[in-house]
């Protein structure tokens, strides 16, 4: 059986609900299977959506995402950086330094 992917809107009223069935008397265990999701997958997302709202939990994952987004771009700037110091040690247009390593220092930099 295939997973299931749950936007946060829908884990938000699936807890609600399973909230709902447990305060009129049913154990978790089984408000979950009524919900048809297992205890497995209710307790972490009790612990990551638990008090929020529907507004609330759409923007925790879309900055969950920015923030993966942003940690790459760092991470490949950082790349560069360690590569261009590599290739930049001393002067650049020294006489010793070979021209083709300046046309792709150029290059990399956008010049």
């Amino acid at each position: 059986m295939p997973m299931k992917q749950y936007k946060p809107e829908q884990i938000v009223t699936l807890l609600r609900q399973i909230e709902l069935e447990i305060a009129n008397g049913k154990t978790a265990p089984q408000a979950c299977r009524d919900a048809a999701i297992t205890a497995q997958t209710y307790y972490p997302w009790r612990k990551e959506f638990g008090g929020l709202k529907l507004d609330q939990a759409k923007r925790l994952k879309e900055l969950e995402r920015e923030n993966a987004k942003l940690k790459r771009l760092v991470a490949e700037l950082s790349l560069e950086k360690q590569i261009l110091k590599g290739r930049c040690r001393g002067k650049l247009l020294s006489p010793d330094t070979p021209v083709a390593t300046a046309v792709v220092v150029s290059v990399e930099r956008n010049f």
